[in-house]
């Protein structure tokens, strides 16, 4: 059975009457790029096929009833549509109510209540950012349902608006963005500093993308985030003292090295060589995905883990388990931590003839290592948030 049919049962038994719309939001895979997003440098993300389903009808009076089919002991809650205050206890409804309050800053009330009912397929504490692809699937259906008019960029935003404004999260806006303008198949080479981007074929050929899931409850990401961003915002305000720069990702890897000094501290020094060194990785990954050249590829994500575990210090035993047990395995170009590191994922480059093989090995090493097993799975990649 489908998950949208299973779905639509649930609402039906939680509602007592058949869904009117289905909705489909994608999670997100970033290939390379990574931290890179608010130190003004490149990303190149993809939607993949695990993600956020919706079934939704609307009601007669004021009223939101929500189930989430991965929250079942929460049960259906309860809330007039214009009870928006956020609350402590809240778990995924929180999302709801940021969409609709971040609509109504922008003039889009939402006229009446509804009834929705959501299950999602990704990995519990995957990284592949369940959030944007929650903020992303009410946004495309509030949208929809009452003719609001938005277009995409503008649906990023308000994504974004919910985890900055809302939430108070210090996030950046690639997870939105890939999320909502994935293309089948396409990853996106977004600029991060003017919104440019670029569709890539993300053609694998013999190889499969493996995403290799810790299942670490990731506790320290928050925290450790905003002071990964307040050091290198600091490096970034000691240079800008002696270059004309608006963000790291503006500068060369030489250029760096030639300035370095003027970063007082050697932790900031490592956080900065980081954000510049992944964007340049960023840029020759673009071109080594167009010219089809999966060995190049392959070298630039795992040059991408190494910095990050050695420079911006976001790994830990867990991802550096996986991505040292990928790289031993027969058939694989390359591997690194994806998303904000700490637990969530990794990925892999695997040879297809050699994926099952893969996945035995590397999990009966994480397991002996860490204790408990991974998760994985074979990346496909999918369009942006829609209806079904």
């Amino acid at each position: 059975m489908t998950l949208t049919k299973e779905l639509g049962e649930s609402f039906q038994r939680r509602f007592g009457h058949p869904a009117e719309n289905f909705f489909f939001s994608p999670g997100r895979v970033n290939l390379i790029g990574e931290h890179t997003d608010y130190n003004g440098g490149h990303v190149f993300p993809a939607a993949i096929s695990v993600g956020t389903y919706a079934a939704v009808s609307l009601r007669d009076d004021d009223e939101i009833h929500a189930f989430s089919a991965n929250f079942k002991d929460a049960g259906v809650v309860n809330f007039a549509k214009d009870d928006l205050e956020l609350r402590a206890y809240d778990s995924w409804v929180k999302y709801v109510r940021g969409v609709i309050s971040e609509l109504g800053k922008l003039g889009h009330e939402v006229p009446r209540g509804f009834n929705l009912a959501i299950v999602g397929d990704m990995p519990t504490a995957s990284g592949l950012s369940s959030s944007a692809s929650l903020e992303l699937l009410i946004g495309v259906m509030l949208n929809d349902l009452f003719d609001y008019g938005m277009d995409t960029l503008s649906l990023v935003k308000l994504g974004q608006a919910v985890e900055n404004d809302y939430l108070g999260l210090q996030t950046g806006i690639m997870d939105q963005f890939a999320i909502a303008f994935g293309q089948e198949k396409q990853a996106i080479f977004l600029d991060t500093n003017s919104m440019a981007y670029e569709m890539v074929p993300a053609d694998f050929g013999d190889y499969d993308l493996v995403i290799m899931t810790t299942n670490k409850k990731r506790e320290l990401v928050d925290s450790k985030y905003n002071e990964r961003r307040a050091e290198t915002q600091t490096a970034l305000e000691e240079l800008q003292k002696v270059v004309d720069i608006n963000a790291l990702g503006e500068l060369t890897s030489e250029e760096f090295e030639n300035h370095v000094a003027h970063i007082s501290s050697p932790v900031n020094q490592r956080r900065a060589r980081h954000a510049v060194t992944e964007n340049e990785r960023t840029v020759l990954a673009k071109a080594a995905l167009s010219d089809h050249n999966m060995v190049r590829f392959g070298e630039l994500l795992t040059a991408s883990h190494n910095s990050l575990r050695d420079d911006y210090e976001v790994t830990g035993i867990e991802l550096d388990t996986l991505v040292d047990a990928a790289l031993a395995q027969p058939g694989v170009l390359g591997a690194r931590m994806t998303g904000a590191g700490f637990g969530g994922s990794a990925l892999a480059l695997v040879a297809k003839s050699e994926s099952e093989n893969f996945v035995a090995s590397v999990d009966k090493i994480y397991n002996e290592k860490i204790g408990y097993q991974a998760s994985f799975l074979v990346a496909d990649i999918v369009d942006g948030t829609h209806a079904l």
